[in-house]
């Protein structure tokens, strides 16, 4: 917990000093959102130079004439994980640095496959090769016995996790505007998680408990959403599971159809005590 927890510290305390940074030497990069109605990091479109498609990186690896151990390696570890799970080798990808050819000897297997469907069913197969003796966890700490998504293939550490396909894109920018409200501590059961997995993380969630009088709601305000933006709570729980959840409520306003709807955010930057634990 530790980990998580310098973890959180370090975001929360360090926002303005990264901001100020980048005000000063790249002020080209710290951008007003007018949903958010905040100073955020983002690179300009025009200084984008490249970018790095797990799916085409994978494909990259394949038509190499020669691989070396650690390519090699991969592809064999995705090829296992594509005939095991019967999941097509184009719904895979890998990134990291081996995406970057910026590896070295010790260097991970960042793989990850595309759409929520198939990230059950690959969880479901990886958790049937430890099972056989074939695969193994490697759990640092409680959230890692949750998420499940780190393992060893022969001497090598892999981390898999899941990336949207182009149809489980529900919104784009500038579709919502977000109004932060107040900080909240709360347990709460997952009702949904077919968005958990990915990056922010998205549980729909029912039955919300205040943690304390400051925490207590008008039913018009309860969250319909816990939606995480670190990516260490992705997948920490599943459907009828409960969580003990600290972050801010926002006010969440559909442009096009002025809906109105309430979310708690996870990893706002403001506070080193924004967190999601499985109970």
């Amino acid at each position: 917990m530790e980990l998580f927890r310098a973890e959180k510290l370090y975001t929360a305390q360090n926002y303005q000093v990264f901001l100020e940074a980048f005000r000063k030497n790249f002020p080209d990069y710290v951008y007003f959102c007018p949903y958010r109605i905040k100073d955020v990091i983002s690179a300009p479109l025009a200084s984008i130079k490249e970018v790095y498609v797990p799916k085409d990186c994978l494909k990259l690896l394949t038509k190499l004439e020669q691989n070396d151990d650690l390519q090699k390696m991969t592809l064999d570890f995705i090829d296992l994980l594509s005939k095991e799970s019967c999941i097509s080798m184009e719904d895979f990808g890998v990134h990291g640095s081996i995406a970057l050819n910026m590896y070295t000897a010790k260097s991970d297997m960042d793989i990850v496959v595309y759409g929520s469907r198939n990230f059950r069913k690959l969880e479901t197969t990886i958790n049937e090769l430890v099972e056989d003796g074939r695969l193994s966890y490697v759990f640092n700490n409680r959230l890692d016995a949750a998420r499940r998504f780190k393992g060893r293939y022969m001497n090598k550490i892999f981390m898999y996790n899941a990336v949207r396909k182009p149809e489980e894109v529900h919104s784009k920018y500038g579709m919502f505007k977000y109004k932060p409200m107040t900080s909240l501590k709360f347990q709460c059961t997952v009702r949904d998680d077919s968005e958990a997995m990915f990056r922010p993380a998205i549980y729909k969630i029912e039955n919300y408990k205040p943690a304390d009088s400051a925490s207590a709601l008008s039913n018009d305000k309860i969250p319909e959403l816990v939606v995480s933006m670190i990516g260490c709570y992705r997948n920490v729980a599943r459907v009828g599971g409960k969580i003990k959840v600290s972050g801010m409520l926002e006010q969440v306003e559909n442009v096009e159809s002025d809906e109105v709807f309430h979310q708690v955010v996870v990893g706002t930057g403001i506070s080193e005590e924004e967190y999601i634990w499985p109970l």
